[in-house]
């Protein structure tokens, strides 16, 4: 694969920062070394350096020649509340913190694409290279297009990266339209009378009640959505009791539901609410139903899609940029800024999977073979999408 040679060049000492990185992982928001690090190694490139969006949030901005055109780069900083089990000489020096979904990965290859760019400049405009924190579950992309990043930073298409087990090496996938779907996480909280285990008539049971909505709720997806649509809901917390002879007072459900389209927020809305009043009032119960900090899908605009695939094909070849992947039914909050100016989201092969150790496995490692493709990538693609003139 035609890798950027001066790319090639600093490998190693990219492999020492993704290393470094994973070694000394941090959770959502609380990546102050990690943003310490991205400053000042972006500032030793010669690169303007803001930072404190989001809290922990870094933008580098480079600019070359008198163009007035400008886009945005993005990876993501933090780490999973995740024990690390690799084994490897970098394992996280944080117990019960690690990076098990690659984004110490991310981190140097948009640092290492900076530092070529930087040496080079040879495009007509301005990148804004944009270190996100909190993308698991706390949604500091959101949190980022709050504070002002496209305001203070105006960007005509933004761009992201994730890495990809299961996908060769040297490979990218990529699609236009939606490639990772919506999360809208939810819960319920029943509640009512407790009651002693061998006299349950003088209360009313929370835990059948929370068994019967959980049943109910799978009618959802079979029976109220259309089946064409893609769409899972997935109750995947249940918590209640405290010992084996008292029927509790509380039980708490949690979940997710993962879809694509944005019109079917409504109808999920509506249709859990109704299972649950209904089944609430079935059992003489209270529950209570919430959404928590709802995601949307990442959804790629046919322009700044193609523009990727342009990139990816120079550092890849043609016949290694898979055009037509399924989307995901993963979250990724990136999906915020794709929500405000358009762009493109694709992936980067990450090997096979082996002995299922994916993404958020607590034996999984990013593939440091991958970071100079990642970089090249990033680069080409700023040197395509602000081309220098003849």
């Amino acid at each position: 694969m035609p890798v950027i040679n001066r790319i090639a060049d600093f490998h190693a000492e990219m492999k020492c920062w993704r290393r470094d990185l994973h070694a000394h992982p941090e959770m959502a928001f609380g990546e102050r070394r990690t943003a310490d690090f991205v400053a000042t190694t972006l500032e030793g490139f010669g690169i303007e350096v803001r930072r404190g969006l989001a809290g922990t949030g870094v933008v580098g901005t480079l600019r070359a020649g008198s163009g007035k055109r400008a886009i945005g780069l993005r990876a993501d900083m933090d780490a999973l509340p995740i024990h690390e089990k690799t084994g490897c000489a970098h394992a996280s020096t944080h117990d019960g913190v690690m990076h098990a979904c690659g984004h110490d990965g991310h981190t140097a290859m948009l640092l290492g694409a900076a530092r070529y760019l930087a040496e080079t400049r040879n495009f007509d405009g301005t990148v804004h290279f944009i270190f996100q924190p909190a993308e698991e579950n706390e949604c500091g992309g959101q949190k980022m297009v709050e504070d002002g990043l496209f305001e203070q930073f105006p960007v005509e298409a933004v761009y992201g990266m994730h890495n990809w087990p299961g996908l060769p090496v040297g490979a990218f996938g990529v699609c236009t339209g939606p490639i990772m779907a919506a999360d809208d996480k939810f819960e319920i909280t029943i509640t009512s009378r407790g009651a002693h285990a061998a006299m349950p008539h003088l209360g009313d049971d929370p835990i059948v009640a929370a068994g019967a909505m959980i049943g109910a709720i799978q009618t959802i997806v079979s029976r109220t959505a259309d089946p064409q649509d893609e769409l899972v809901v997935s109750i995947t917390q249940l918590h209640g009791g405290s010992t084996w002879n008292i029927v509790p007072e509380e039980v708490v459900l949690r979940g997710t539901c993962r879809y694509f389209k944005p019109e079917l927020r409504r109808l999920l809305d509506g249709a859990l609410r109704r299972v649950v009043e209904g089944i609430a009032a079935t059992h003489g119960v209270v529950a209570a139903f919430s959404f928590y900090k709802p995601i949307p899908p990442a959804v790629n605009a046919e322009g700044p899609t193609a523009a990727a695939i342009r990139a990816a094909a120079m550092v890849a070849g043609d016949e290694n940029v898979r055009r037509d992947v399924a989307p995901s039914m993963g979250c990724e909050d990136f999906g915020f800024m794709l929500a405000a100016r358009p762009g493109c989201y694709l992936w980067i092969g990450n090997g096979p999977i082996r002995d299922g150790v994916g993404l958020h496995s607590s034996r999984y490692d990013f593939n440091d073979e991958i970071l100079p493709v990642g970089a090249s990538y990033w680069s080409k693609l700023v040197e395509t999408v602000l081309p220098r003139g003849i």
